[in-house]
Formats: structure tokens, sequence, C-alpha cells
């Protein structure tokens, strides 16, 4: 995990080397947008650019985005800023990141466990139906009987709440 700074300001390497030990990442400063574009060839947790740069070219700016990926995007004047309110900054744009991502993936897991549901049910109603309007003892009716017997566990499997599963769905 690193951080690119994207700045000209006097002091901004100090700054970076300030940022980086209290979160324990690197950060790597660059002055411009040509210097931006090359630096996020790799993949960054966040990109923090300087407002004064942001209002003066608002079109490298807006490259700079579009060229962030996945980092999180942070605009700081560091003329009025320090190295304290940037790493509050950074730190809560970082925490916002982690929750929205476990959020996430709870939502798919819910997803996941619903489809399996409805399909655990469709099967298990087939299979039933199947075995209803057969008389016969049959190999194909033991193999209904045996697949609606695993729908029916796999069902009340499904019907605990996620948590008591494990993240197995994960």
């Amino acid at each position: 995990m690193s951080i690119l700074m994207v700045t000209g300001i006097e002091g901004a390497r100090n700054c970076a080397a300030a940022v980086g030990a209290q979160l324990g990442m690197e950060v790597e400063v660059v002055e411009g947008r040509k210097a931006a574009l090359v630096a996020l060839r790799r993949e960054f947790s966040a990109v923090v650019v300087d407002e004064t740069m942001a209002e003066c070219d608002p079109a490298a700016a807006e490259t700079i985005w579009e060229h962030a990926g996945l980092a999180i995007p942070l605009q700081i004047n560091f003329a009025l800023s320090g190295a304290a309110r940037l790493i509050r900054e950074i730190r809560a744009a970082l925490h916002r990141r982690e929750r929205e991502q476990a959020l996430a993936h709870r939502a798919a897991a819910a997803a996941i466990e619903a489809e399996l549901k409805g399909t655990v049910a469709g099967l298990l109603l087939h299979s039933q139906l199947a075995l209803n309007g057969s008389d016969v003892t049959s190999p194909i009716a033991d193999r209904l009987r045996m697949v609606a017997s695993l729908a029916g566990n796999l069902r009340q499997q499904l019907s605990a709440p996620l948590e008591t599963r494990g993240n197995t769905a994960l």
C-alpha cells in the first residue's frame, strides 16, 4: 500500500516522510501531471493532489483522477494543511474504503445466498413433484428421493444466519 502526492509545494518531501512514518505506508511525491501519470502506472491506495494545482489546471487534475484507478482521490490545500491534517484525511479515507468494501462483501454474500436459496427451493419443489407423480420404485425415483433429501439438507444449512456458518461464502 502506497500513497501518491502530487504537489509542487516546497517541503512536500518532508511532509511525505511524516505521513509515511505515521501511516506505515510508502509515500511518493511528484510535481506535475506528467510525472503523476507516469507514477500512476503502478497501483496506489490514495492519490493526494494539491488543491492549488487542481484549481490552476483542472484538466490536469481530471486526467490524474481518470488514471488513478482504484486509488482514493483526495484534494488538499498543502499551503494551509499540515502533516497532521493530511494524515487524518488519508486515514479517514482509507477507513471509509474498508467499511465500503466490507459492506459490499456482505451484500454480495447475501445476494449469492438468496440466489442459492431460490435454486435449492426450485430443485426441492421439482424433485417433490416428480416423486409425487411417480408410484414406481425405480432407480430414478430413488435418485429423486436422494436429491430431495440433499436439497432439504442444503436448504436447512442455508436457512441458518450467515454469521453462524462462518464466512465461507466469502
